[in-house]
């Protein structure tokens, strides 16, 4: 898919299942969840048409995982940033015993030749 598509089309996404589902005429359920066939209903029916495939692609390569499928790719969701009220029914985890640090082994000050 043409990668400006591809973000436009993560962008409309992100809008509505974020923030403003009504805008389509979709009620999130439990979960945040969404049913596909009446996403892409509600797509269409608002000037923005979607095919399951193209939505397939931007769930699978959205780099940042903004998305989701259920386990029978039946229902879609935003996994993250919404400004709605929504209980994404996620368990809490114990974190691992190891855990990584992405900061550099020299200060960032040492390094900025700004005569710090």
């Amino acid at each position: 898919m043409n990668p400006q598509r591809l973000v436009k089309i993560s962008q409309y996404l992100s809008k509505h299942l974020r923030h403003q589902p009504e805008r389509l005429g979709l009620k999130l359920a439990p979960g945040g969840w969404v049913n596909v066939d009446k996403l892409l209903a509600a797509c269409q029916h608002h000037q923005f048409p979607l095919s399951r495939v193209e939505l397939e692609e931007v769930v699978i390569k959205n780099d940042q995982q903004r998305f989701s499928f259920d386990e029978t790719k039946t229902r879609v969701r935003a996994n993250q940033g919404h400004s709605i009220d929504v209980d994404l029914q996620l368990k809490a985890r114990i974190p691992s015993d190891i855990l990584d640090h992405g900061t550099v082994k020299k200060p960032l000050m040492q390094c900025c030749n700004l005569g710090c």
